[in-house]
């Protein structure tokens, strides 16, 4: 049947099959194939059609990366510099994905042909997960060491063990059998500097020199964090988030992400943290894992010539970062698909998934916080939450909206003084000052001077027979209210304490436990049904200094020359808020309890309000209005501190904080620091209707009226004097191939950087190359007289230099009556640097990434940044 019929109809078909198979064949293989098939000789017609040309010649530029010994990875070794990316520049995707597929195919190939192929094979597919349990591990065990240390560290500046000087306060006390219940929030074993120096603890003296040693060390810490950072690792500073956004989205920035950079992140942070200034460790936790990640994925070629493959493992590496910095392995998955990543495929989130359950496994093991949880704030829930109450969480989900608007706008103008004024040449002595400001002011208030960590741990907590704060000093029993009575046992201490005391991680059975409990009443009255006392509103007062000096600090100290986190200063800016919100509510409830709506659903003496859950509230609202994150941030707080009955009140804080924050503009802090430093960050979170054409934005070519003006090359007759005219007389960074001058028919796209790398290594390797040199970029070039094969020329004779392996011949196109909007959804789903713009076929301009990105700057009323504009 098919000897009758005509094999020129089906040369589509026959080109289809071969393809398909993933072969590629020469003229002798056509021969074979039409054979094969029945066809007792293939015709002269078949062998001329241009089909069958064009794949012969296909198959001679491709034939030695497929079916030779070379690796599909090194095929761009034959012009050196092409196939790689040089420092702040945008990868391109597409092309990136290509060559993967290629070197998928070249290893099926392999894994049929040979035993050692399919080995090879079962490497490659192992490979990847091999570095994610690497990548896992190493960063649960970063993480526990920076805990351990920075805990350590921040006792010291108030104090020493003398039982053994390597232990924290908290552990100092575990060992202390002469704690007593009425001074259960005191240590012996833990002595601070004056009773060192002066051998007094207490006392107008004692006060003044601890005051002067927590700031003294305070300053020690933060300027040796910032000279390590000036003098090892510039890119070590501040919290990376941006950063790793923008290299997530495509952005090469060498170094970042380097060995030299993660230890010094490792190092200064743990000082950074340990000097008190209003900065968290998480952000750069995220820093640091995908620096493990980087560090691991360079030892093994299918990642380390591969930079899309490369961002894959990042957005896991993200997620075990989160995972390690809050307890939070599920929260770390979400985080990294809602926030970071702009490629999240399929794989990519069991990659995310299996890292942070690996970086979680670890940081357990490590047991950095001495309790045996993995949840950084454990609370205790003590009761559900009532319906009217979520009027409460809304106004604080409200509130957390505005500061995350106030805090952006005031840290981006901050951030921009010091950018463009003599502010930003002297920044070992910002963070000095900063350090020595905040010190000064943290060490008189009892709530700011342990950290933010320590601040957050101790508002989450709500009050219990066995704590010794401030906030729990409320007023005894009336004679005519009933009194609850509760026996505490050893199990009691246990289950009670909180990490914030300096009783807690006792376990149950510990002798320090079973002594407290023997040495308490045996029945103790719940004091927290009362109405609040002197302690409770001189710890109001306290706790509303608080929260005005952390606001300011915060502005201040994000941006500043050092690892600088945000989760934990926006939580602990939250968490006073939803404090104080909270006690207000809950003494409401005792004075007026037959009021609405407390009459409805709190009996008068009962314990209907859990000032904790208020702070908890707050403490996701003013995360999710500086960050903008949902999902994720619920589920964090949830994992972080255990409550599972909250997570309504969450949901709605979080969304009504996201919904007032938009209000005021959709930027959250780290797309405002992106747009400060002018990284090429393409965003793909609903951007703004652009109520224009394709046409009406792209770079005309030459015979338009409009400038500027798009250079184009046309694939024959050009030497090699002409091209490098061009090149060094044009701005741009790459260019059309058409057909002709007269002809806007589009060829392919070249590269500048490919172009100029071509020319100089043909220039040094092949004899004959000069400025009289035909360049070719068709795929098809005529061969010159006296030519050879591989386009090198015969002594006295005319040669062609072929450049077709660096031309894409396969540009994304665009018509000039595309709307913008589909265009910008091109640029963020593929991932391309650039697309050619067309009208019948004929080329009329390109538009850039970077003319997406001005045209979006200017329609959101921003002014753009020169460097990255211009």
């Amino acid at each position: 049947m098919i000897r009758s019929m005509n094999p020129i109809n089906h040369t589509g078909k026959l080109c289809f099959t071969l393809c398909a198979s993933g072969q590629i064949h020469t003229q002798e293989t056509w021969k074979r194939f039409a054979v094969e098939n029945s066809w007792d000789e293939p015709s002269g017609a078949i062998m001329e059609h241009p089909t069958l040309t064009l794949m012969s010649e296909l198959a001679s530029n491709a034939r030695a990366p497929l079916t030779g010994a070379t690796r599909p990875d090194q095929q761009d070794d034959s012009v050196p510099g092409i196939g790689h990316y040089q420092d702040f520049e945008t990868i391109d995707w597409v092309r990136e994905k290509s060559r993967d597929r290629q070197r998928q195919r070249w290893l099926r190939r392999q894994r049929v042909e040979s035993t050692w192929g399919m080995l090879l094979s079962v490497l490659d597919s192992c490979t990847g997960w091999l570095i994610l349990t690497l990548t896992g591990m190493a960063a649960g065990a970063l993480a526990g060491f920076i805990a351990i240390a920075s805990d350590w560290l921040s006792d010291v500046k108030e104090g020493l063990c003398i039982s053994a000087f390597w232990r924290n306060r908290e552990q100092c006390c575990w060992d202390s059998n002469q704690t007593t219940f009425q001074a259960r929030h005191a240590c012996p074993l833990w002595r601070n500097w004056a009773d060192f120096v002066i051998g007094q603890p207490e006392g107008p003296g004692s006060y003044i020199l601890n005051y002067v040693v927590y700031v003294g060390v305070a300053v020690v810490f933060s300027g040796l964090a910032v000279m390590l950072v000036r003098s090892f690792a510039p890119y070590a500073c501040s919290s990376g988030m941006p950063e790793i956004k923008t290299i997530l989205g495509g952005f090469v920035i060498r170094e970042y992400l380097g060995a030299w950079t993660l230890l010094v992140k490792a190092v200064t942070l743990v000082l950074a943290v340990s000097s008190g200034l209003s900065l968290g460790k998480e952000g750069p936790l995220v820093h640091v894992a995908c620096c493990c990640g980087h560090v691991f994925a360079s030892l093994f070629p299918k990642f380390r010539n591969n930079d899309a493959q490369q961002r894959q493992l990042f957005s896991a590496a993200v997620a075990a970062g989160v995972s390690v910095a809050f307890g939070a392995p599920m929260g770390g998955v979400l985080f990294s698909l809602e926030e970071v990543s702009s490629y999240f495929p399929p794989r990519t989130l069991w990659r995310a998934f299996y890292v942070a359950l690996v970086a979680a496994f670890i940081l357990r093991a490590i047991n950095p916080f001495g309790d045996a949880r993995l949840v950084l704030f454990y609370v205790s829930e003590r009761g559900t939450w009532r319906l009217p109450e979520l009027a409460a969480f809304v106004a604080l989900g409200a509130f957390g909206g505005i500061w995350g608007v106030i805090f952006t706008r005031a840290n981006i103008a901050w951030c921009r003084c010091r950018k463009n004024t003599r502010l930003g040449h002297y920044p070992i002595a910002e963070v000095v000052i900063v350090a020595l400001i905040t010190a000064a002011v943290s060490y008189p208030n009892p709530f700011m001077r342990g950290g933010s960590a320590q601040l957050v741990s101790e508002l989450f907590t709500d009050c219990s027979p066995l704590r010794a704060s401030p906030l729990c000093d409320y007023l005894p029993v009336d004679n005519n209210s009933t009194s609850v009575t509760t026996t505490i046992t050893p199990a009691m201490l246990s289950s009670h304490v909180t990490p914030g005391n300096s009783i807690s991680g006792m376990s149950a059975s510990s002798p320090f436990t079973t002594v407290l409990a023997k040495t308490i009443s045996p029945t103790v009255s719940p004091t927290n049904e009362h109405r609040a006392g002197p302690g409770v509103y001189n710890a109001i007062g306290q706790l509303a200094l608080a929260l005005v000096f952390k606001m300011a600090t915060t502005i201040i100290t994000f941006g500043i020359k050092v690892p600088t986190g945000l989760f934990m200063p926006s939580m602990a800016v939250g968490a006073v808020a939803g404090r104080l919100l909270g006690i207000w509510v809950e003494q409401l409830s005792v004075s007026h309890p037959r009021m609405l709506p407390f009459s409805a659903w709190c009996a008068p003496g009962a314990d209907c309000i859990a000032p904790g859950l208020y702070a908890i509230v707050g403490a996701a609202a003013c995360l999710g209005g500086v960050t903008r994150m949902t999902v994720s941030l619920v589920v964090i707080m949830f994992e972080l501190t255990g409550g599972l009955e909250y997570i309504v009140p969450l949901m709605a804080a979080v969304m009504t904080s996201k919904w007032v924050a938009d209000a005021f503009g959709r930027e959250g802090i780290y797309e405002a620091h992106i747009r400060l430093n002018s990284y090429p960050f393409l965003s793909n979170k609903d951007p703004p209707p652009l109520p224009c054409l394709a046409g009406d934005m792209m770079q005309q070519t030459p015979d338009r009226s409009h400038s500027p003006t798009l250079v184009t090359l046309v694939q024959e007759g050009l030497t090699l004097q002409d091209v490098q005219d061009i090149v060094s007389n044009s701005r741009h960074n790459g260019f059309p191939i058409v057909v002709a001058p007269e002809s806007a028919l589009i060829v392919g796209f070249v590269l500048k950087r490919h172009l100029n790398l071509a020319i100089e290594n043909a220039l040094h390797r092949q004899e004959g190359v000069g400025p009289h040199t035909i360049l070719s970029f068709s795929l098809h070039p005529p061969r010159a007289a006296g030519a050879t094969a591989n386009g090198n020329a015969e002594t006295g004779a005319a040669n062609v230099l072929k450049l077709q392996s660096i031309v894409d011949f396969s540009p994304v196109t665009v018509t000039d009556e595309t709307s913008m909007d589909i265009v910008v959804e091109v640029f963020c789903k593929l991932g391309i640097r650039h697309t050619l713009v067309t009208h019948n076929g004929q080329l009329l301009g390109i538009i850039t990434k970077k003319d997406i990105l001005r045209y979006l700057a200017h329609s959101s009323c921003h002014e753009p940044p020169s460097d990255i504009f211009s």
